[in-house]
C-alpha cells in the first residue's frame, strides 16, 4: 500500500538511507560509493535539528521516495513581509516508481505545509529531469538571484 507522510525524528534511519541513495543516484556514483562522514553526520543533524519538513513515500515497509523543504528567514521586504522563505530539495523517487505522480504528491504536500508556515516564496534547484514537473506546478525561472559559492 502506497503512503506519503511527513517524516518524524523516529524515521531517521529511513531518512538517511533514502538521502544517501538519492545522492548516489543523482550524482551518478557507483552503487557501493561511501559518502564522507561529514555528509553523513551533517545530514543526520539537519534531519534531527534543522528547520525543515521532509516527507517520505513508502510502498508497504519500503521507502521509495523523499522530498524536503528547508526554511530560512531573512529580513522582511515589501515582496516578502514575513521574511520567511523556503527551498525545496532532495526530491527523489526510486526509478521503478517514477511516472506515477509520487513526486508531485510529495511536493504538493510540502507546498501546502510551507504556505501554512507563512512562507512567501519557495525556490529550488531543478535537474533537467525534474524541471517539467516543477514547471507544471507553477514554478518559473528567476532572474533575481545571483550566487557566490565558497567551495
Amino acid at each position: 500500500m502506497m503512503e506519503i507522510r511527513v517524516a518524524t525524528k523516529n524515521d531517521i534511519d529511513f531518512l538517511m538511507s533514502i538521502r544517501l541513495e538519492m545522492l548516489t543516484v543523482v550524482n551518478n556514483l557507483p552503487e557501493n560509493y561511501e559518502h564522507s562522514d561529514e555528509v553523513i553526520n551533517e545530514s543526520r543533524d539537519y534531519f534531527l535539528n534543522g528547520d525543515q519538513i521532509t516527507v517520505l513515500a513508502s510502498d508497504g515497509d519500503k521507502v521509495i521516495g523523499c522530498a524536503s523543504m528547508s526554511f530560512i528567514r531573512i529580513m522582511p521586504t515589501f515582496a516578502h513581509p514575513t521574511g520567511k522563505r523556503a527551498h525545496l530539495m532532495n526530491v527523489y523517487t526510486r526509478s521503478e516508481y517514477r511516472r506515477q505522480g509520487i513526486a508531485r504528491k510529495m511536493v504538493e504536500m510540502l507546498i501546502e505545509k510551507t504556505w501554512e508556515k507563512g512562507a512567501t516564496e519557495i525556490s529550488l534547484d531543478a535537474t533537467a529531469m525534474g524541471r517539467p514537473l516543477y514547471e507544471s506546478m507553477g514554478f518559473t525561472d528567476s532572474t533575481e538571484c545571483m550566487v557566490l559559492t565558497n567551495l
